[in-house]
């Protein structure tokens, strides 16, 4: 399913630097930068509860109204708090309808795999390449019934029309293996480190038998002596 457009109304911003940057941002709206298609960057003020809700889609398509202006535009590079849920500068590009442009699209593992199995998603998205009206909002793929050995390539997603694949075609994007007993993964573990010639450590249990064993040698053997004597 692709993703509709979301308007914000943005706002010029003729105050810079980091001073300035934490002002918008006590305000609760968020600095950003727009430029592409050879226009001189614009610098905003976005919204700061709605940027926020809009960017929590992959790929959202924005409809940006300011100073008289309607500009469509994808979200190149968000920057975030590392700490507080908070977004401190948007990069966004512009573009334009009918356009084509190249994303990374995620991918939605459904259905229930054999028995005894694991699904590992080893690449979770898709580099494509769709019209910027027309972006998928993920690609879904069935394990529904796979055994173990079962692999599923980029090039066997199912993509909708119009959309054209750019990842490599062989890349690994699901796989199925078996799964591992303790047992088996223990002794897969002591031949690792046998192989690489690390010596296992006794355990507190085989240390504490250990030593039960050789207090009882030497209680055994003190009461020979006392016999004898």
């Amino acid at each position: 399913m692709a993703q509709n457009e979301i308007r914000l109304d943005a706002a010029l911003r003729t105050e810079f630097g980091k001073g300035a940057a934490r002002r918008i941002r006590r305000d609760h709206k968020i600095p950003a930068v727009l430029y592409g298609h050879g226009t001189d960057p614009v610098h905003l003020t976005l919204p700061g509860h709605e940027t926020m809700l809009a960017l929590k889609n992959a790929n959202a398509i924005l409809t940006l109204d300011f100073d008289g202006k309607h500009e469509l535009a994808l979200a190149k590079d968000v920057q975030r708090d590392p700490i507080k849920p908070v977004i401190e500068h948007v990069d966004l590009v512009i573009v334009k309808r009918g356009e084509k442009v190249t994303v990374d699209v995620g991918v939605h593992v459904e259905g229930e795999a054999a028995a005894e199995t694991n699904v590992v998603v080893e690449n979770p998205t898709l580099s494509v390449e769709a019209d910027v009206l027309s972006i998928p909002e993920w690609f879904i793929v069935s394990v529904e019934g796979l055994e173990a050995g079962s692999q599923i390539l980029a090039k066997d997603v199912e993509l909708p029309d119009g959309v054209t694949l750019i990842s490599d075609e062989e890349l690994l994007v699901v796989n199925v293996t078996q799964q591992v007993s303790a047992e088996e993964l223990e002794a897969e573990l002591e031949a690792a480190e046998e192989e690489a010639g690390i010596e296992k450590e006794e355990s507190d249990e085989e240390a504490a038998e250990g030593e039960s064993s050789e207090e009882g040698g030497e209680s055994e053997g003190g009461d020979e002596e006392s016999s004898e004597g």
